[in-house]
């Protein structure tokens, strides 16, 4: 016979919920360690707390409570700029828990979430390492979700080959294009454009079957983004492309690196506008941005990044640079009566 449990809320910006905020957080990133050993994308509560903090989606949290330990997670997540009809779900079960309705309770109350505030399309996201398979498949599927699209999870060692990578950011074809990388602090005249970058990345992108609408980004919402990393305790690298004929930030890519760990480094976007195409800038980008963090991180042992499984160009480009594919992801997505 099932256990008894208890779904109560969760605020992790609340100092008195200091200890459930990291047994909820410490559910999150268990499936990780689950699904990815050593390796999982793990979350630490302080950066958790500063993209709580960053306003820009409102965030319900929960958690499912049994024999007064935390075993079940969950954060609904409701864009507040732009794409009012959408809500991204976050949920996860301790594996001594399953099968006992716990998934199905919190997932129940997630859509109750989104309904309750007029959204009308659901993402949630399963993983599984390179070689297994997708075991939630079978229940996404039997609660209405269907797959929208899938990624592939890359790691690049580090270091890497400097011949090789300097040759990609020094090669022909790009005359009229100069990279350059920072580390931590953006420059103030970097944010324009990368307000256009990170509004053209939510749509120039492979989508698949998501239905998404642009993202609505101004210069202070980049400034809220990037300084809710740095107060959250990562390092930031940001490496862009400019267009020197005009002047502008043409294409970019951003990398974060946890402080606690140190060792892992997270590809974050890629993006180079359409009209700018066909001169090798991501690559270029991606060499100057491993190059930097060989230089200013050397602890840094691997970038870990994703890609729709459609984007055949970054997909190559990453070949080129030296990553191999360890995992995959999936966004499954449902549209509410």
């Amino acid at each position: 016979m099932s256990e008894p449990f208890d779904v109560l809320p969760l605020d992790p910006l609340d100092p008195t919920q200091e200890v459930i905020t990291e047994q909820w957080l410490g559910v999150h990133n268990g499936i990780q360690r689950e699904l990815f050993g050593d390796t999982g994308s793990c979350w630490t509560v302080s950066e958790m707390r500063a993209i709580h903090r960053r306003g820009d989606r409102r965030r319900v949290d929960l958690v499912a409570v049994q024999d007064g330990s935390v075993v079940g997670a969950l954060e609904v997540m409701m864009p507040l700029h732009d794409n009012h009809h959408m809500a991204m779900l976050w949920l996860s079960v301790q594996a001594s828990a399953r099968g006992q309705g716990i998934g199905s309770a919190l997932l129940d109350r997630a859509e109750r979430v989104a309904a309750d505030n007029g959204r009308t399309t659901l993402l949630a996201e399963t993983e599984w390492a390179h070689g297994g398979s997708d075991e939630r498949e079978g229940w996404a599927k039997s609660r209405g979700y269907a797959i929208a699209q899938t990624t592939l999870r890359s790691r690049q060692p580090l270091p890497a080959d400097r011949e090789a990578l300097t040759a990609i950011l020094e090669g022909p074809g790009a005359e009229d294009y100069v990279v350059e990388t920072i580390v931590d602090d953006l420059p103030e005249p970097w944010f324009e454009d990368l307000a256009l970058l990170r509004t053209r990345m939510s749509t120039d992108a492979p989508l698949g079957d998501l239905q998404t609408e642009e993202e609505a980004w101004d210069v202070e919402r980049v400034r809220a983004q990037h300084e809710s990393m740095r107060n959250g305790g990562r390092r930031v690298l940001v490496s862009v492309a400019r267009h020197v004929p005009t002047g502008r930030l043409v294409g970019y890519t951003d990398v974060h690196v946890p402080t606690g760990d140190g060792t892992l480094a997270y590809q974050q976007d890629t993006l180079v506008l359409r009209e700018h195409r066909g001169h090798a800038l991501g690559a270029r980008l991606k060499a100057a941005t491993a190059l930097r963090l060989m230089d200013e991180l050397p602890a840094v042992a691997s970038v870990r990044t994703w890609n729709a499984d459609d984007n055949t160009h970054m997909l190559a480009v990453n070949r080129q640079l030296g990553y191999a594919v360890d995992g995959y992801s999936r966004e499954w997505q449902k549209v509410l009566s």
